[in-house]
């Protein structure tokens, strides 16, 4: 009887993910998102009505036909003698863009700008050249699925319902219409 002599095996080898793969998903995910949200917008699918949204401490559920194109962050250009919130302008392919922080107008920290913060601009169906700095996009979320919440009047007439969802998290609608018509908001110069 002869002994086999044991094959030795390799360890597994554990590689960085790469950067251009991770590149390629975020354009899938992105393009799916869009794919989706102009279905939800031309009623092809009932269920999907709202992007979720995070700003600041709070999660805002914005309507699609209000809601325009969600972009990363890019170069902002501060304007002088403007209020604290109003960030500036940025270049929306090939359109100036005013910049709000909407959770500092609320009274809240500045939004610290990280890989997940987005801009996102306002449709163009309100023909108002205007974004919000988001802390992050949340995606698609369906009211439907979740429980109204009884509120007392809102601070500000572009906050709408509130909603719990399944979680036991709170979203409140958020009204870009009723934004550009608030005095407040439309007030930028300190």
């Amino acid at each position: 009887m002869s002994q086999s002599t044991p094959v030795p095996v390799p360890a597994p080898t554990f590689r960085k993910p790469d950067a251009n793969a991770r590149r390629l998903r975020l354009r899938e995910f992105q393009a799916q998102l869009v794919d989706r949200m102009q279905a939800a917008r031309t009623g092809e699918d009932g269920q999907l009505r709202q992007l979720g949204v995070e700003i600041g401490s709070q999660y805002w559920l914005l309507d699609l036909k209000e809601a325009g194109e969600i972009v990363t962050v890019g170069a902002i250009t501060r304007v002088p003698l403007t209020q604290p919130w109003f960030l500036g302008l940025t270049n929306l392919r090939g359109n100036l863009v005013s910049v709000v922080d909407l959770a500092h107008l609320m009274g809240q920290a500045l939004t610290q700008i990280d890989k997940e913060s987005r801009i996102v601009a306002f449709g163009p169906s309100l023909g108002f050249n205007s974004a919000l700095l988001v802390k992050r996009v949340t995606g698609l979320r369906n009211v439907a699925l979740m429980t109204l919440q009884e509120n007392a009047a809102p601070a500000a007439r572009w906050m709408g319902s509130n909603y719990l969802d399944s979680d036991g998290v709170v979203w409140s609608e958020l009204k870009l219409s009723a934004m550009t018509e608030d005095a407040q908001f439309l007030q930028v110069s300190s």
